[in-house]
């Protein structure tokens, strides 16, 4: 059971409006990450689909020329789970993708372990990187280990985002506006921000590629 207050209490996260525009190489060079773990629908594909999409293809090779193809992920609360009857849906993702779906019982924000016995050499989850663009799911579960965590917004909008779940979609948008509003509770939560173990910010450590490079990045 995760603590009810370990919601409201939040490490350094990264925020972008495409995952894209992440320096990768920096990420693995000035801040000790490993690995990194993707969410997958409308961070690497639309809702439900099993194609990457063309804006995050190239993202997710920065991602691969810096770490790796056996120290990037995908963990999705659907594909992998026990929702997904002898993982055909993980299967034809990877086949489709080309990256391991991690196989776990445990939805995020749980599933910690299944995370570090996928990788294998990942002794500390400050080593890892998880990013996604849901706040109470992909967010949390970095944030209650001590993962680096990057926040993009959703890959998909208007008739791309049509086989979204209803009720996920309605929720990200009150948690995206419940910690980024002006309010006094985004504030307060804000407040209680807490650093990474290697990172100290984006002031001190830019992890955000210049905007000609990430514009570059972001051409088919």
């Amino acid at each position: 059971m995760i603590p009810f207050a370990s919601y409201f209490t939040i490490f350094s996260i990264f925020h972008v409006g495409a995952y894209a525009e992440v320096n990768y190489n920096a990420m693995k060079e000035r801040c000790g990450i490993r690995a990194v773990v993707f969410d997958k629908d409308n961070t690497l594909t639309a809702p439900y689909d099993s194609v990457i999409h063309s804006n995050a293809a190239a993202g997710l090779q920065n991602a691969l020329d810096a770490f790796g193809e056996s120290h990037v992920a995908i963990l999705s609360n659907s594909a992998g789970t026990m929702d997904d009857p002898g993982y055909k849906d993980a299967e034809m993702i990877e086949e489709s993708l080309g990256i391991s779906v991690i196989r776990h019982n445990e939805k995020k924000p749980g599933g910690l372990q299944e995370v570090l016995d996928h990788f294998g050499d990942i002794d500390d989850a400050s080593q890892l990187c998880m990013v996604g663009d849901r706040l109470l799911t992909d967010i949390v579960f970095g944030n209650l280990y001590g993962m680096l965590t990057v926040h993009c917004d959703p890959l998909c909008k208007g008739t791309e985002n049509k086989n979204d779940n209803k009720i996920a979609s309605v929720i990200r948008t009150g948690e995206n506006a419940a910690l980024y509003g002006n309010w006094f509770g985004g504030r307060m939560v804000r407040q209680r921000t807490k650093p990474h173990a290697i990172w100290p910010g984006e002031p001190d450590c830019p992890l955000m590629l210049p905007k000609e490079d990430a514009d570059n990045t972001a051409d088919p």
